[in-house]
């Protein structure tokens, strides 16, 4: 009998996704200095796709074709998006109770020294509701190609590194 493919209804393949987009999402919080930081992120996101296929192969003794490497990375990177989106929005929720994003980013770049003009106009797009509105949802656009992304390259790498031929 030919195993069940590759997708969300297959709970062999959910399970180990979802913990490798746990274990991601938590390697993703170690604090590093912001050079460092960036590519801790994109290594944590490979890493998730790639121990997605380690884990379904752990658990079920079958090698993986690319392909099912690849939807074995995206399924964890919509669970890493899904994540992040929570955190996101309680960050959000947290920030606009102690005054707005746009106060919140004007204390964070003043405290770096950082306001020139375009930082100025940044700052102005965030208090109007349309731009803010458009900051937000441009940025969980970003967020989610790279968090799907990054997790699908992943798992195509494990596929092919671990796979036994």
């Amino acid at each position: 009998m030919a195993p069940a493919p590759i997708s969300f209804r297959n709970p062999l393949a959910v399970r180990p996704a979802l913990l490798a987009a746990a274990l991601a999402s938590l390697l993703m919080t170690v604090p590093l200095p912001p050079p460092a930081s960036m590519g801790w992120l994109l290594l944590s996101l490979l890493l998730g796709g790639f121990l997605a296929v380690w884990f379904y192969r752990r658990r079920n003794s079958a090698d993986l074709s690319v392909r099912d490497g690849m939807k074995m990375g995206w399924i964890t990177g919509m669970f890493c998006f899904v994540i992040a989106t929570l955190f996101f929005t309680l960050s959000v929720v947290l920030i606009s109770r102690k005054g707005g994003l746009a106060s919140f980013y004007r204390e964070q770049f003043a405290a770096r020294g950082a306001m020139d003009a375009n930082v100025e106009q940044f700052l102005e797009i965030l208090q109007n509701p349309a731009g803010l509105a458009t900051v937000l949802l441009l940025s969980l656009l970003f967020v989610f190609v790279f968090f799907t992304l990054l997790p699908t390259i992943g798992g195509a790498l494990g596929a092919k590194l671990l796979s036994r031929d």
